[in-house]
């Protein structure tokens, strides 16, 4: 069985209570969820599959010191992945946003991780369909769909733990 770690990045805690109830919803399956704050290359390097969260700020930003969070986040943490090999690792990505408040930068966090583990390569799975949305731009689409899932706490919480149950059944496989 593969070895899966959570790691997500947050200002408000959102982020981490989704990271929390993905936790639960898998059990023994993944180890506990951890800020990325608190980890290094090398720790998300230890695992097989990983899950990876993060909340778009403002016009499209990741969390971080320029975003005004008191402690940093993927802003800090991108950079380190520089000459990092993640060949062989599944990563699936989640991400929080406001596509009403926000609707040109719906989840852009997203796409910034897509990219960044993309580039160190990753193979990103976990793709969603972008139906059921209605926000105008997000660099988190790729041919159509999301590059992981998309959620929105602000104005659909309702739909969240449907949304979440789906997906993690969807990506299940990289770890069965």
């Amino acid at each position: 069985m593969a070895k899966v770690g959570i790691f997500f990045g947050t200002d408000t805690g959102n982020t981490r209570k989704i990271a929390k109830a993905i936790h639960k919803q898998l059990g023994d399956a993944a180890d506990k969820p951890v800020n990325i704050n608190k980890a290094t290359v090398d720790d998300l390097l230890a695992y097989d599959v990983l899950i990876l969260g993060s909340p778009t700020y403002g016009e499209g930003e990741l969390p971080g010191l320029s975003a005004g969070h008191e402690s940093e986040s993927w802003e800090e943490f991108l950079p380190t992945l520089s000459g990092a090999d993640f060949s062989g690792k599944a990563v699936a990505l989640f991400g929080l946003g406001d596509q009403v408040g926000y609707a040109g930068h719906f989840v852009d966090a997203l796409g910034f991780l897509f990219d960044a583990f993309s580039d160190a390569g990753a193979n990103v799975i976990g793709f969603t369909s972008t139906e059921g949305y209605a926000f105008k731009k997000s660099k988190a689409v790729l041919e159509d769909q999301f590059v992981g899932l998309a959620l929105d706490e602000d104005n659909e919480k309702a739909l969240t733990e449907g949304r979440l149950s789906a997906w993690l059944a969807d990506i299940s496989s990289a770890w069965a």
